[in-house]
């Protein structure tokens, strides 16, 4: 098995994990304004989208291989684009909602994961060398 080796000692350390942690944040902040109706539709799965991303990417970086690591980024890929689903419905159903700037966010999110797996595809310097286990 190969290990990851980012050059950091925790998923805590990944900037990407830190986004996704804030985005989270601003969907529970945001479902907290919609109505009561929604506590069991609309509100719970965009929470539950939001949580999933910084979630798999610290579980992802914490199973210790590229492999494993590789595939939970693409699920945190995944959460956010349903994610942005649910935010694009939300903003239909009530136009006085603006999500604009966590549009803008979860956009950035999803360039950061496509970089990271990028370079773990094709490490190019010492941080993202992933070294052979013994």
């Amino acid at each position: 098995m190969t290990e990851v080796n980012l050059g950091i000692n925790s998923f805590r350390d990944l900037k990407v994990w830190q986004n996704g942690l804030i985005i989270a944040h601003e969907i529970y902040l945001l479902t907290k304004k919609l109505p009561r109706e929604e506590v069991f539709g609309l509100s719970s799965q965009m929470r539950r989208a939001a949580v999933s991303v910084p979630s798999n990417i610290a579980e992802g970086r914490s199973r210790g291989s590229r492999k494993d690591f590789s595939q939970f980024l693409h699920i945190a890929i995944g959460s956010l684009s349903e994610l942005e689903t649910q935010l694009l419905l939300l903003e239909m159903i009530y136009p006085e909602i603006k999500v604009g700037d966590i549009m803008k966010m979860i956009n950035e999110e999803q360039k950061m994961l496509a970089g990271l797996l990028r370079s773990m595809k094709n490490p190019v310097s010492p941080k993202t060398q992933i070294p052979a286990s013994p």
